[in-house]
């Protein structure tokens, strides 16, 4: 393996930019260091960690750099910069390539109607769900490991009793209850079982750990 991707890097330097400012729903570590004079809130978790906690599962399963690039980058078509921007997907194309874009595309959640309406979230996960499995392997790769690294979280934040589903300071709660996030991984999981590949097979059995863990948590 090259110990080194211009590719790779690329994508990391094109995820900070975009998600520049933008931060998760919300964290459930103690902060690492002293608040400065004066400030108020907790420190908040940037996008960044979740993007490079997902491209490092995607790298660690033995996917080439092309997957690993659009790992990086696998939210910036479907959400928005701190200025509500969208990008496109010409702009992202002239940027990383084909490859690297079709794959970030097939990831990419259609949030938005034709009129700008957001689209109700069942609608848009049933949507996601039935065309996962008939993707291509790297595809998948992503889709689980960006799963894994959101449950994950999810069951972090609710081993400390954090106001998950119903949001609080420093937390913004969830799109979907309990019963409805279990669905969606579980269906997650049936459209990712794929034979053809075995570097699938690890996230997909962290995935159903997670799973495990988070019903354990929520029944």
């Amino acid at each position: 393996m090259n110990p080194f991707s211009p590719l790779v890097e690329h994508a990391v330097e094109l995820a900070a930019q975009w998600h520049d400012g933008t931060y998760r729903k919300g964290g459930w570590r103690d902060p690492a260091f002293e608040r400065p004079e004066g400030a108020t809130a907790a420190p908040r978790v940037p996008v960044m960690t979740h993007l490079t906690a997902v491209a490092l599962a995607v790298q660690r399963a033995g996917f080439e750099d092309e997957v690993v690039a659009a790992a990086f980058l696998h939210d910036t078509l479907e959400d928005e910069n701190r200025h509500d921007q969208r990008l496109r997907s010409g702009r992202l194309r002239d940027a990383v390539g084909e490859d690297v874009t079709g794959l970030v595309q097939i990831v990419s959640e259609k949030k938005l109607d034709d009129e700008g309406r957001r689209r109700p979230w069942r609608v848009r996960k049933e949507e996601y769900v039935a065309n996962l499995g008939r993707e291509p392997a790297g595809a998948v790769a992503i889709s689980l490991a960006d799963k894994l690294h959101n449950l994950w979280t999810i069951n972090q934040s609710l081993e400390r009793d954090l106001p998950v589903f119903s949001g609080g300071e420093n937390h913004a709660g969830l799109s979907a209850g309990p019963e409805q996030q279990r669905w969606f991984h579980r269906a997650v999981m049936r459209a990712a079982r794929r034979p053809d590949d075995e570097r699938l097979v690890g996230l997909r059995d962290r995935l159903s750990a997670e799973i495990e863990r988070f019903e354990d948590l929520t029944t």
